[in-house]
């Protein structure tokens, strides 16, 4: 018997019952299957919470016996909530391809089998030729060049780790990228690095090379400020396990450099990191120190983070080569988390060839990570680019599709990319005040904000500055809105967002890779996890903004200057390749071979 054949037997038998007339009772008339249908639902809901009731009720007195004296007995107290930091993943992992990771990793063994997940480090081609002379024509050496000089010993760290310890030293007075310069630390490091190389026990292509850090990574015995002046001080006594990685492969750590404040643009507790091609610029963000070391030619490599746009955009800025890998590709932990679900860590550097011996390095599973996977890296110098299936968005720079064109890449013309109506930023927002939790409760009592009667709507006040990070009480700060929406449409949002990751999906099966419009589809791949390459293609005066990506609108634009600032002066203009998920490799072996025709990535800023 279905539900509703039961409802109408019992509507049924109700009509046989001699009832009183609705108006003879003064009651309103009720649609009897309708009282019959509720009646039913509550029945069942108070079958289902007696058990429940009874337990939590005390017995009930007998007839006429008197009523329990004294105070009725105290109930224990509920545990209070484990209490979290910024790190602590959730139960729940994001993952970017569509049929879920387990699909992806059960094609991957019946396709390649258990060699799918062996990490081969990208080494150098032998080096050839004479040794620079000049400080500044070694300090503008790729990376992978500096690997091959240091493994043929024709260098050694110490004097790298010494120049450009004295660079960074030197120029951060006009770039304003170094929170720490590590001197007699580094310098230790590159000594061991070289007693190793001499005695013939070479850790791998990064073995001497010098790098820099975010400032969002914790390092055992130094800062980590996360750009913010109430962390300017605190330690946090572990190493990320990007540090790890990299001080094994005997890679030298020379500085931690600026990240915006909490991940927010380029304006830090320091003040704001600029652009070493137009120095009136900041170097957007929030990967701010970074992409400013790199172009300057005082640092190798460096290492990025980014949850929306903030590798990419400041890469753009100031015209660096960069990796936005595939989500789960390289471990975060021990860095800040603004976002599970989208966080990544990236290479910045100086050529394709750069970032891909740096990603074979560091790129893999990590037990700290649940979000992490292995799947192939094989990077390849010589790929034949004309077996690529290649997209180009129609307002793909003109100049650097001509290029792949005549490089042999055959085009094929895309349209709009998917999207799904109803996403926003409700999510991120959510995961921001999740992970900043601990601190906004702090922040909260000091300014006295009522995180429990929170107003529904920001008001209208200034957003947050380096000085202020909360900003007025009466403000609905960044790690606040997330507070205030309902599990119900969160969750609804994550469902959402997964038919974005299926669309997308379908939209790239046919593709490789496209060639992106200036924004690079930073917020779509944000949600869906895609890799991208930032890479120089032309030399020209840039645009005064860099293009979309929360890294580089987070923050406000500053105040009209007392005097003009001076005109910008020409410097790289970068483009972007988006590839299919877990195709970094395709991307960086595509990018070098643009690269080995062109020189834009090998101009030099005049600071």
């Amino acid at each position: 018997m279905t539900p509703d054949d039961y409802l109408d037997h019992l509507q049924s038998d109700l009509a046989d019952v001699d009832h009183e007339p609705a108006a003879a009772s003064g009651l309103a008339p009720v649609d009897r299957r309708a009282f019959t249908f509720y009646s039913l639902v509550a029945a069942a809901a108070g079958a289902f919470a007696a058990p429940e009731a009874l337990r939590a009720q005390p017995p009930s007195p007998a007839p006429g016996a008197p009523a329990p004296q004294g105070p009725a007995p105290a109930q224990p107290a509920a545990p209070e909530p484990l209490p979290l930091g910024n790190g602590e993943p959730p139960a729940l992992q994001f993952q970017p391809w569509p049929a879920g990771t387990g699909a992806l990793l059960d094609s991957l063994i019946r396709e390649r089998g258990a060699a799918a997940f062996t990490r081969t480090p990208v080494e150098p081609l032998a080096w050839d030729g004479a040794v620079p002379t000049s400080e500044e024509d070694l300090a503008f050496l790729p990376a992978h060049r500096l690997s091959a000089l240091l493994r043929a010993r024709r260098v050694t760290s110490t004097q790298l780790t010494e120049l450009f310890l004295a660079r960074l030293a030197r120029l951060n007075p006009v770039l304003n990228c170094v929170v720490i310069l590590l001197g007699q630390q580094a310098l230790a490091e590159a000594a061991r690095a070289d007693r190793e190389i001499a005695a013939g026990r070479h850790r791998g292509p990064l073995h001497g090379v010098p790098y820099g850090l975010k400032d969002l990574f914790s390092t055992r015995g130094l800062t980590t400020t996360w750009g913010a002046p109430d962390f300017k001080d605190r330690r946090i006594e572990e190493d990320a396990e990007i540090v790890v990685r990299l001080r094994e492969a005997g890679a030298v750590l020379v500085a931690k450099l600026s990240t915006g404040l909490f991940a927010q643009n380029d304006q830090w507790f320091g003040g704001r990191t600029n652009n070493p091609w137009n120095l009136s610029q900041g170097s957007s963000g929030s990967s701010a120190g970074p992409a400013s070391a790199v172009a300057a030619g005082c640092v190798p490599f460096a290492i990025g983070t980014e949850t929306q746009g903030s590798i990419v955009s400041p890469a753009i800025r100031c015209g660096i080569t960069a990796l936005r890998p595939t989500f789960g590709r390289v471990s975060r932990h021990g860095g800040m988390v603004l976002a599970w679900s989208q966080d990544r860590v990236g290479p910045m550097c100086r050529t394709a060839e750069d970032c891909a011996m740096v990603f074979s390095v560091i790129h893999g599973v990590d037990e700290k990570d649940p979000s992490t996977i292995t799947t192939p890296f094989q990077y390849d110098r010589g790929i034949d680019v004309s077996r690529l299936s290649v997209g180009v968005d129609p307002e793909a720079p003109p100049a650097l599709v001509e290029r792949l064109r005549a490089m042999g890449v055959v085009p094929k013309p895309i349209g709009p990319r998917p999207t799904v109506p109803g996403i926003g930023q409700g999510s991120l927002n959510v995961e921001y005040a999740a992970a900043f939790e601990a601190y906004v409760v702090r922040k909260a009592k000091e300014i006295g904000l009522d995180l429990a009667n929170l107003p529904p709507t920001p008001a209208p006040t200034p957003p947050p500055t380096p000085e202020n990070p909360m900003a007025p009480a009466d403000w609905n700060p960044r790690f606040v809105n997330g507070r205030l929406v309902k599990g119900f449409d969160f969750l609804q949002l994550q469902r959402r967002r997964h038919v974005l990751v299926q669309r997308w999906g379908e939209f790239m099966k046919d593709l490789d890779l496209f060639v992106g419009a200036p924004g690079a589809d930073v917020a779509a791949n944000a949600q869906t996890g895609h890799p991208c390459v930032v890479l120089p293609y032309a030399f020209d005066v840039p645009p005064s903004r860099p293009p979309g990506g929360r890294g580089a609108a987070a923050a406000p634009a500053p105040a009209a200057p007392s005097t003009p600032a001076p005109p910008l002066q020409p410097q790289p203009i970068c483009g972007t390749f988006v590839g299919r998920l877990y195709a970094d490799d395709l991307l960086l072996s595509l990018a070098h071979r643009f690269q080995e025709g062109t020189d834009y990535h090998t101009r030099r800023p005049r600071l």
